[in-house]
């Protein structure tokens, strides 16, 4: 414990609720499951003692083959584990899936995240603002995230608030956090997705809805605007990015970022038929078959 005092256990340190839920889950199962590892490694190292050559008091049974009271213990105490375990995660499964939101008295914010080469941007849809490699919102409100990306494969997470999901592009993800206090979080790219994975990282502030507003009202003076020509643009790779504001964006920039993909054909659009529309941008509604969330 003294070699790990000054790494940062963020996972079993969360501020966000999903990610406390997750905790709980996390040690709750393991717990359960040391229940049968535990005895195990003390009974290899009683047993050894015990039976051990120099012992003559110990009973001497080479005879021996079978016990009905051992068999009952050994099948049955695991058995009743794995019982237990699956009703918990089946139950939690449904309780943390991440496209389910989030109860709250509270309008949720809804931030679009898009994964380009190598940073994030993000649009605030009711804002009409959008930033890169920086997010804020105010504390106890949830943040309704829309993911995509308009790059490889890649995983969006913030540790400190819950789990990863994925971006992937011509399709939109979903997840729903919440922080229960204010505070600074590092998000992060959690798939490799290149040179410039190691520093594909952002902030995310929550605050207070004053602070919130004023960072807001300040993303509106920003001198350029985001349109699909300044967003291909800022999709040229770079790493390290600073962070940057636009004051405006273009009305459906998210879902025409999604279209760009659509039919497997990058930068093509089809459009033509009834199904092609049907599949533009495709919601990953079957996200818990797809193993959208680890």
């Amino acid at each position: 414990m003294l070699a790990l005092s000054g790494c940062n256990m963020t996972l079993l340190d969360p501020k966000g609720q999903v990610g406390i839920d997750e905790k709980n889950l996390i040690i709750t199962a393991t717990l359960m499951m040391l229940l049968v590892v535990v005895p195990v490694i003390i009974m290899t190292f009683v047993f050894a003692w015990k039976y051990r050559a120099s012992n003559t008091k110990a009973t001497y049974a080479p005879d021996w083959a079978h016990s009905n009271k051992i068999e009952v213990v050994v099948w049955g105490v695991p058995t009743l584990i794995v019982i237990a375990l699956g009703i918990l995660i089946w139950k939690s499964s449904h309780d943390l899936d991440p496209y389910k939101p989030l109860e709250s008295d509270v309008k949720p914010v809804t931030i679009e995240v898009v994964m380009i080469d190598w940073k994030w941007l993000f649009i605030y849809p009711d804002q009409g603002i959008a930033s890169v490699n920086e997010i804020k919102f105010p504390a106890n409100v949830p943040v309704n995230f829309k993911i995509t990306s308009d790059t490889s494969m890649g995983s969006f997470f913030i540790p400190g608030l819950g789990g990863q999901i994925y971006a992937m592009a011509g399709m939109e993800t979903k997840l729903h956090l919440i922080s229960n206090e204010e505070h600074v979080y590092d998000g992060m790219a959690a798939n490799l997705t290149g040179e410039g994975f190691s520093d594909q990282k952002f902030k995310a502030y929550a605050t207070t809805q004053a602070d919130f507003d004023a960072w807001v009202a300040a993303a509106k003076k920003a001198p350029h605007p985001l349109d699909l020509a300044s967003f291909n643009e800022l999709a040229k790779p770079t790493i390290k990015n600073p962070v940057e504001f636009f004051a405006t964006v273009q009305p459906n920039l998210f879902q025409t970022i999604i279209d760009k993909y659509e039919g497997m054909n990058k930068g093509t659009m089809h459009h033509e038929s009834g199904e092609a529309k049907e599949m533009t941008g495709m919601d990953m509604n079957m996200h818990s078959a797809a193993g959208a969330e680890e």
